[in-house]
């Protein structure tokens, strides 16, 4: 089969397919396991631990999330989709934006979240006070525009809807 110029063979699209499937799911799926990190009544300590966990949990958008937008690019470059329908450039459109949201006002609202809670010398068997608990609640509230973006984009990739 020769797609674009170049030959490739149907087994090596359903590869490309399966890896792009696989990274999305497991790239991304720890982005929603964060809400239930970052749920309100936490002691300090279970927070700062929350915290922590959520910071290693980021390796997995960063890593698996870019190989789906690099696979997601070659299929729509190498298969039959090419670039001329809507649903690719709105799935496109809605990674950017998320990009924007988590790294431009999710990941600053984390670090200061972050730092209050490893600066604080309240006890840490005693709930977090008022000040880190907002400050959690809005990284939270970040986080869940983000994964709201995260649904429709898999919706896209699920659905590809046309006009």
């Amino acid at each position: 089969m020769s797609i674009n110029g170049y030959s490739f063979s149907e087994d090596w699209l359903n590869v490309l397919v399966a890896i792009h499937v696989i990274s999305a799911i497991v790239g991304i799926g720890p982005a929603f396991f964060s809400h239930v990190l970052l749920r309100k009544g936490q002691t300090l300590n279970q927070l700062r631990n929350s915290l922590q966990l959520v910071k290693k949990l980021e390796l997995f958008p960063k890593i698996l999330g870019s190989l789906a937008v690099v696979s997601g690019l070659l299929l729509a470059w190498l298969g039959d989709y090419g670039f001329d329908q809507l649903w690719i450039y709105g799935s496109i459109a809605l990674y950017v934006i998320i990009q924007i949201v988590v790294i431009g006002f999710m990941a600053p609202a984390g670090a200061r979240a972050a730092a209050q809670a490893f600066a604080s010398t309240d006890d840490s068997e005693k709930p977090a006070n008022d000040v880190l608990s907002a400050a959690v609640s809005k990284v939270n509230a970040i986080n869940y525009i983000a994964t709201t973006l995260g649904i429709i984009l898999f919706l896209f990739m699920f659905f590809k809807p046309t006009l």
